[in-house]
C-alpha cells in the first residue's frame, strides 16, 4: 500500500500573522488565487484527503469544501497546537502538515518523508541550511506526547520533534521549494517574479 493512500495533508492556516501585519496569511493572494489553495493544490495529488487548520475566516476556508479545523486551545498558540486539533478532530494514522505560506510544495514531498522516515514517528524538510518543522510527517501515536507538551506551556516545534523521536529528512536538492511568505515584502516579490 501507497502510504500517501492513508496520509491526511493539513494545510496549517492557523496563526496570527504577526510578520504580515495580522493579515489571515492563508488567505493572500498569489498569482490570483490565495496562498493556503497553492499548497492545497500541491499536496491533493500526494495524498488521499486534505483539510485546512484555521482560526479565522472559517466561512471563507469552508467555502473551499475542504474540512476546517479550528484550534482546540485557544489565542492561537501556534502551529502545535493546530497539530493537536487536527489529531484531535480527524481520523487516521499518519498526518503530512505544510504551513499556508509555502507556495511551491514538490511534488515528491510525501514520498521521500515517507521513505526516509526509518520508523521514527516524525520526520521533517532540512532543505540543506535550515530545518522546516512544520512541514512534517507525523504520526497520531505522538498525541499523549503533544498534549502533555503544550499542557506544560511548551510551545518550541523542534523541541518536540527531537523529544518524540523524529528526525530531519534532506531536501537540499530542491531548497528554493521550501522558501515561504512571511512579509509583505516577501509576497511582492514573489508576485514578480516570472
Amino acid at each position: 500500500m501507497n502510504l500517501g493512500e492513508v496520509i491526511t495533508g493539513v494545510v496549517l492556516a492557523g496563526g496570527k500573522a504577526r510578520r504580515m501585519g495580522g493579515a489571515d496569511k492563508g488567505l493572500l493572494e498569489l498569482d490570483g488565487k490565495p496562498l493556503w489553495r497553492h499548497v492545497a493544490d500541491a499536496l491533493a495529488p500526494q495524498l488521499a484527503t486534505v483539510v485546512i487548520s484555521a482560526n479565522r475566516h472559517l466561512d471563507i476556508y469552508q467555502a473551499s469544501g475542504l474540512k476546517v479545523i479550528p484550534d482546540s486551545i485557544a489565542d492561537f498558540p501556534g502551529p502545535l497546537a493546530g497539530m493537536l486539533s487536527v489529531f484531535q478532530q480527524v481520523a487516521g494514522d499518519w498526518f503530512l502538515f505544510c504551513p499556508c505560506d509555502n507556495p511551491c510544495i514538490p511534488h515528491t514531498l510525501v514520498d521521500r518523508l515517507a521513505a526516509q522516515r526509518h520508523g521514527a514517528p516524525v520526520v521533517w524538510v532540512h532543505d540543506g541550511e535550515r530545518d522546516h518543522p512544520t512541514i512534517a510527517l507525523i504520526n497520531r501515536a505522538v498525541e499523549p506526547q503533544l498534549t502533555a507538551y503544550l499542557q506544560a506551556g511548551e510551545r518550541r516545534v523542534m523541541i518536540f520533534m527531537r523529544q518524540v523521536g523524529g528526525h530531519a529528512v534532506d531536501f537540499s536538492d530542491c531548497k528554493e521549494a521550501f522558501v515561504n511568505v512571511n512579509t509583505p515584502e516577501e509576497l511582492a516579490q514573489w508576485q514578480k517574479r516570472p
